[in-house]
């Protein structure tokens, strides 16, 4: 079994860096989990068997995208990670917390201790961009189907339904982005400068340098976790009523705390086939991602009713409350 493993490691360790992900098992199973478990305030359009499965597949997108170009991949790779140590600071420089404003700022001060946004990395504001764009993404859906239901117009009206049309094949697909960028979250070495080996770190406990990241997320994820193993793990729907920075922030950090016990899993066999220690870990941090996913969903449907939509801008609570025509804001006046 040790040698069967370790030939995948040697595998994977001539495969390009970006390869590096949650393998498609994975991500699959932290999207349909979540929308499998998402509560009925969320849209039924998205509660269902079908929806279920197109956000696993669009789960998968942002690697499937992989190799578009240089410039492509340049620009979004580092979305997919953040390389703390363990005194939360990036990769020996600047510290993650308090998180900067926006990533202007944060590369300001990489910049300062010699670094740059593409070698630490930029998780967080994937995230946090992804589900920004959902609570905007829902905003329009309300105002949508509030007028498709109220129009009396039959141009307006027919505009208005095919609009929403669009618009629910938008929201799986940035769904299907959080999905990915939540799921990378949940994965330990995502969140750590030992993401693949220990590195040339000072490595008293003796932790393996070999290249375990894809091993880990791929082959074993696929061979040895189920979908029942990850929703059997998934926790209750938490709502932090915090900004969604923050909540980014506390997943990302809570995250990293498994970095060690990863690597004492792998130290002590865990990562052998079938075995249960290792199978018990994948799960439990994909079911991570699947709850966070599914929490951060139901946050960015509660936070549409206060967004603005359209040119000129209107406030998604004003249009439903009656109080302003939508149609020439949303189909566009100019």
């Amino acid at each position: 079994m040790k040698a069967l493993l370790l030939a995948a490691v040697a595998a994977l360790s001539l495969l390009p860096a970006q390869a590096l992900a949650w393998g498609a098992m994975g991500h699959r199973m932290v999207g349909e989990a979540a929308a499998q478990a998402l509560p009925a305030e969320v849209p039924a359009f998205l509660r269902t068997p079908q929806a279920a499965r197109d956000i696993g597949e669009l789960s998968r997108e942002q690697d499937r995208s992989k190799g578009a170009g240089r410039i492509h991949d340049h620009n979004r790779d580092a979305g997919h990670f953040l390389d703390l140590d363990e005194e939360g600071k990036l990769l020996g420089g600047p510290s993650f917390l308090p998180l900067p404003a926006n990533r202007a700022e944060y590369e300001k001060g990489l910049q300062a201790a010699g670094l740059d946004s593409w070698k630490a990395g930029y998780l967080q504001y994937s995230i946090i961009d992804r589900h920004q764009q959902l609570a905007k993404d829902f905003g329009y859906w309300r105002v949508l189907t509030y007028a498709a239901a109220r129009e009396q117009n039959p141009q307006r009206k027919a505009w208005y339904e095919s609009d929403l049309v669009r618009r629910e094949a938008q929201i799986a697909q940035t769904i299907g982005d959080l999905s990915h960028f939540v799921g990378d979250g949940a994965q330990p070495l995502h969140v750590t400068v030992h993401y693949n080996g220990w590195g040339e770190f000072p490595n008293p406990n003796g932790y393996t340098t070999a290249r375990v990241h894809g091993p880990f997320e791929s082959e074993f994820v696929f061979a040895n976790v189920k979908p029942a193993d990850v929703t059997a793990r998934m926790a209750p729907l938490k709502s932090c009523d915090c900004p969604i920075e923050r909540r980014t922030v506390d997943y990302l950090m809570e995250t990293s705390t498994q970095v060690i016990p990863f690597y004492e899993l792998e130290k002590a066999g865990g990562l052998a086939p079938r075995d249960r220690r290792g199978i018990e870990f994948a799960a439990e941090r994909l079911a991570a991602g699947a709850s966070e996913l599914r929490d951060m969903i139901v946050s960015a449907w509660r936070a549409s009713e206060q967004v603005t939509v359209g040119w000129p801008v209107l406030r998604v609570d004003d249009v439903l409350a009656g109080k302003v025509d939508p149609y020439d804001s949303l189909y566009g006046k100019d």
